[in-house]
């Protein structure tokens, strides 16, 4: 079932930044985002696009170049231990939400590591995108503490 999603289609200030990801099976990859990061389908395919909490995933398949970008060829990750981008999902409540993923069928590469600014972990969708989720912690006093000074 899809459900409206006017501010994506028609920014109400002008703009909307969204995340493009390639995959190999949009239904499968349009599936983990929404029963796994609980994401909401605006649209099925061609391409899928998900909301997901104040933002937006666009899911489309791997093609040959196109008109508007014609040296361009739309793929997944390769190697899904090179690093290129990630998605970088920020909560109050790291523990919590690795916690519910983990129930719905996420496989984190670990738990939750606490490095002193933030705790963060990670997994990675079907076709190997990582997705980073983190909790600032240390991280805002040190801000605070830079911009006062």
């Amino acid at each position: 079932m899809t459900h409206e999603a006017p501010d994506y289609f028609r920014p109400e200030h002008g703009m909307v930044l969204t995340h493009l990801l390639i995959v190999r099976d949009v239904d499968r990859s349009r599936e983990f985002y929404q029963q796994v990061l609980g994401a909401t389908v605006i649209r099925e395919r061609e391409p899928a696009i998900l909301r997901f909490h104040n933002g937006y995933l666009v899911i489309n398949n791997e093609g040959g170049p196109t008109d508007d970008k014609p040296t361009v060829r739309a793929q997944a990750p390769a190697d899904p231990d090179s690093l290129s981008s990630a998605l970088n999902v920020r909560v109050n409540d790291v523990r919590a939400v690795y916690e519910q993923w983990r129930s719905r069928g996420g496989q984190f590469l670990t738990e939750p590591k606490d490095h002193g600014v933030e705790i963060r972990c990670y997994l990675r969708d079907p076709d190997g995108y990582l997705i980073e989720l983190g909790q600032a912690t240390g991280i805002l006093a040190q801000m605070a503490g830079t911009s006062a000074g």
